[in-house]
């Protein structure tokens, strides 16, 4: 499987953005996927996830209630709606996915063979 993620941009504060991904590969559907983002400085961390079959989906404290994963396995893509946007948002957003993810390590980067080669979203005034 091979991704790319777009969409990234500038947004005003309490803006909304929305990234997709797209998917190569006959498998995809049976991956799980996940967004990581990297802040200036800091390291890689954890966004939101989903399980191949789409039925649950898992989000950082920092976006609860503001964000939301979804796919569409037809298509092969992945989105992340980004409501409510803040300053501490702005970041470099990476997709991911792999085969083997389970609960256990579905926040883990090290869960995911595929990665997308980032879109940065910026949100300031």
């Amino acid at each position: 499987v091979q991704l790319q993620a777009s969409g990234g941009g500038l947004v005003q504060p309490g803006g909304s953005l929305r990234l997709s991904c797209a998917a190569s590969g006959r498998t995809f559907r049976n991956h799980a996927v996940a967004w990581f983002r990297q802040a200036p400085g800091k390291d890689r961390s954890f966004v939101a996830g989903m399980h191949r079959s789409g039925s649950n989906t898992y989000y950082s404290d920092s976006v609860k209630g503001r964000f939301a994963i979804s796919r569409d396995n037809a298509k092969n893509m992945v989105f992340l709606q980004m409501d409510s946007l803040r300053p501490e948002d702005t970041a470099v957003y990476y997709c991911a996915a792999g085969p083997s993810v389970i609960l256990s390590n579905l926040r883990s980067e090290t869960a995911y063979s595929a990665w997308g080669q980032g879109t940065l979203v910026t949100v300031s005034s």
